[in-house]
């Protein structure tokens, strides 16, 4: 099953799109199951199946409010005897209001849920682009502190947990949190696994303006980060190029630039990343009203077929050991500039920040055995040299 997540700029008219995208794989004949908390008005409606169809779309929409209530009182009932040894009052249903982040894990668990379903596509309505970035990143990130916090391979000594308590002189852990964090790894393994999965792809829409072009460079460096592929960036609202209005037509004109640096930009890079797309805009015209209904949705559709997942970025490793006796891990990340690059190594991991963006990143197998020696950026694609570890490399013979 095909996924598109749909983000942009703030007001750029992600949910338009993504509604109009939506509607166009559904009267072509697909199962389509759009999730969004905001598509229904663009309907003309509130019911789950939007009118005009065919029959071939479903609304999903994410209730954060109900879900952080279902998922506080669950950990409540499996914490009660230690809260009831506090003195704690515990919380009724009725009381409890969702705190922030609260939309954020809804979105989470509507994406697992849409990708377990038996539809042909789904497309997602994503927040605005700095949080879209920060709600992809979010599961790898929190299974990482999990990991940290409360490693698995402890759950092995729960039968020694009560002499353990008396050596220590402290409490041990309680089997409810290791069964409660095993559930939440489960879960949020199952969220990564569809944001990666090779099905799974992104679409930025943007309105050609002075803050585009930088909203595409970002979009391309934090997905290249995560891994995720742009296949497509799409302008939208763009105005009529034929007005005799000489107001409307210096508007066009300067909204025609920004166009014109945008399809720049996209082909500059790729949009898939290196080796990508390169240069895939889609163009929507601006309708001169609010779109309402299937009908105007129909106009506003994205020419790229949804069929075509883009070309993931790559990240591979070189074995140059008989040329320069080195492995070189080559990493992806179309835009980034050396004044914005810095990478850390700890234990297993590479530390990679990016401009804004930062990454624990786990290294493969081949290169743990090895010790980092140097690091160069080559049109958008990073090099990591890593020498054998004499002491910890196998020796041929």
């Amino acid at each position: 099953m095909r996924i598109i997540l749909v983000t942009g700029l703030g007001g750029a008219g992600r949910t338009t799109v993504a509604a109009a995208t939506a509607l166009a794989e559904a009267r072509a004949g697909r199962q389509v199951l759009l999730v969004s908390e905001d598509a229904d008005p663009l309907f003309g409606g509130d019911g789950g199946d939007s009118g005009g169809s065919g029959g071939g779309l479903r609304i999903l929409r994410p209730a954060p409010a109900a879900d952080f209530r279902r998922e506080f009182l669950a950990l409540q009932a499996r914490s009660g005897a230690a809260l009831d040894l506090l003195g704690a009052a515990p919380f009724e249903d009725a009381e409890l209001t969702e705190l922030p982040g609260s939309r954020q894990f809804a979105l989470l668990r509507s994406l697992r849920d849409a990708a377990e379903g038996d539809h042909d596509l789904a497309v997602v309505d994503l927040p605005p682009l700095p949080e879209a970035l920060a709600v992809l990143a979010l599961p790898e990130q929190l299974r990482r502190y999990l990991r940290r916090l409360l490693p698995t391979e402890r759950q092995a000594a729960r039968a020694l947990r009560p002499m353990l308590a008396q050596l220590a002189g402290v409490p041990m852990p309680a089997q409810w949190l290791y069964e409660t964090t095993a559930r939440w790894e489960a879960e949020l393994a199952a969220v990564q696994a569809v944001v990666e999965a090779p099905t799974t792809s992104v679409r930025l829409v943007l309105e050609p303006g002075p803050a585009a072009g930088r909203a595409l460079r970002t979009a391309r460096l934090g997905l290249a980060l995560q891994g995720l592929a742009l296949d497509t960036v799409v302008a939208n609202r763009l105005l009529p190029a034929d007005s005799d209005d000489p107001w409307l037509a210096g508007l066009t004109a300067q909204q025609h630039r920004h166009l014109a640096e945008l399809r720049t930009a996209a082909g500059a890079g790729g949009v898939g990343g290196i080796g990508g797309a390169g240069g895939v805009v889609d163009e929507i015209p601006h309708l001169g009203r609010d779109p309402r209904g299937p009908e105007d949705l129909a106009l506003l559709a994205p020419a790229r077929p949804a069929a075509a997942p883009a070309p993931v970025p790559r990240w591979s490793v070189e074995d140059r050991r008989e040329e320069d006796g080195v492995l070189v891990w080559h990493i992806a990340l179309p835009g980034a500039v050396k004044e914005e690059l810095s990478l850390v190594r700890r234990g297993d991991e590479l530390l990679l920040t990016v401009g804004a963006f930062r990454r624990n990143v786990p290294l493969p197998g081949a290169l743990r055995r090895c010790t980092v020696t140097g690091a160069g950026l080559v049109e958008g694609d990073l090099r990591v040299r890593f020498t054998p570890d004499p002491g910890l490399w196998p020796r041929t013979p």
